[in-house]
């Protein structure tokens, strides 16, 4: 037998198998260092035996525990989730690793939407504004996103065909037409509203609350469960339009449905947690290092790695500058910028430029 040069050899990958069972040991790893980490400390054999009824809390540590702890860990295991498969999705849609949810103008609509609420919602009337209460914010935010995806896809479609093409323009314009509305708002605002504004623009997970999840999660969970049946589609796309119809796809039903899919998940977590960037783009980068572009397995473990990541980043943000606390999407940012950045540098180094 001749042996093929090194170049030449099929590149080994971990069973998808393996790969699930680590990112699941990683997730209960860091959600129990999660749990377990603030101003009241919480050792991780502390927190399993009170979960499995070995060991009662005290009264104080059951409420920081269940009202503050818990509800931000399944916030950022949820937010980080959906950015990161709504990431995958897009970038099996465009075929492009460059593609993410803010590509189709979702995160600048909901910017928008935010901004319009903070500075605007004090012209509401009363009865509206206590009916909506604190999630006046989120609902905006949610309704923005929903609105420019309304708007791309009555653009792009034309003869019962989306174009990515044009998708893919008009979520530029979309995203500028917003920007600059979001610049016009911003300069009218005053010196609390711009806090208001500056904070919800870099993300945070300090106004996690079960009602805030309640109210994300009928959005977010079927895009996560249901993702995985766009993942054939989603690799036959990779090939080239005519050829996955000719393998019996409905390319225009998967279009349609990956984009629906991503304003979903993308602008829910946004309305909720503010912007926070890179998640969609960098962990799907990693997971096709890991485990190749096989959509059927990208798809669920970009959602366990996306959730790790974001319960990591908020431990990192609320206590690297305790008492204070730094946006996530400082943390998002200066942990995946380098990570991309990585990323760019090993493709060329791999084609060889």
């Amino acid at each position: 037998m001749v042996a093929l040069p090194l170049p030449l050899r099929a590149r080994s990958r971990p069973q998808p198998r393996a790969v699930t069972l680590t990112l699941v040991a990683l997730l209960l790893a860091v959600s129990l260092l999660s749990l377990g980490t603030g101003a009241a400390g919480l050792s991780p054999t502390r927190l399993i035996a009170a979960f499995t009824g070995g060991e009662a809390l005290t009264r104080a540590e059951t409420l920081i525990l269940y009202d503050i702890r818990l509800p931000r860990l399944a916030m950022g295991l949820m937010v980080g989730a959906a950015l990161a498969v709504a990431g995958a999705l897009m970038q099996g849609l465009f075929r492009n690793p460059l593609a993410d949810p803010g590509i189709v103008g979702v995160g600048a609509g909901a910017g928008l939407g935010a901004v319009s609420a903070i500075v605007l919602g004090g012209l509401l009337p009363p009865a509206l504004a206590a009916l909506t209460g604190a999630h006046l914010i989120p609902f905006a935010a949610f309704l923005g996103g929903w609105i420019a995806t309304l708007i791309l896809t009555r653009v792009a479609a034309s003869g019962g065909q989306t174009a990515i093409a044009t998708l893919l323009l008009a979520g530029i314009a979309l995203g500028a037409i917003a920007g600059a509305a979001t610049g016009i708002l911003t300069f009218l605002a005053d010196d609390q509203q711009l806090r208001d504004l500056t904070f919800w623009s870099m993300g945070s997970l300090a106004g996690a609350s079960w009602a805030k999840i309640a109210t994300a999660l009928p959005l977010i969970l079927p895009v996560l469960l249901l993702s995985p049946l766009l993942a054939r589609a989603l690799n036959a796309l990779a090939l080239g339009e005519p050829q996955a119809a000719h393998l019996g796809i409905h390319v225009e039903r998967t279009k349609r449905l990956t984009i629906l899919a991503t304003a979903a998940a993308a602008g829910a977590a946004t309305a909720i947690a503010g912007g926070i960037g890179f998640v969609g783009i960098v962990v799907p980068h990693l997971l096709r290092l890991a485990t190749g572009p096989d959509h059927r397995a990208l798809l669920p473990h970009a959602a366990l790695l996306g959730g790790t990541l974001l319960i990591g980043a908020d431990m990192i943000a609320r206590t690297l500058t305790a008492p204070a606390e730094l946006p996530i999407g400082i943390v998002t940012a200066t942990l995946g910028a380098p990570v991309f950045l990585w990323i760019l540098l090993r493709r060329r180094g791999l084609a060889g430029i």
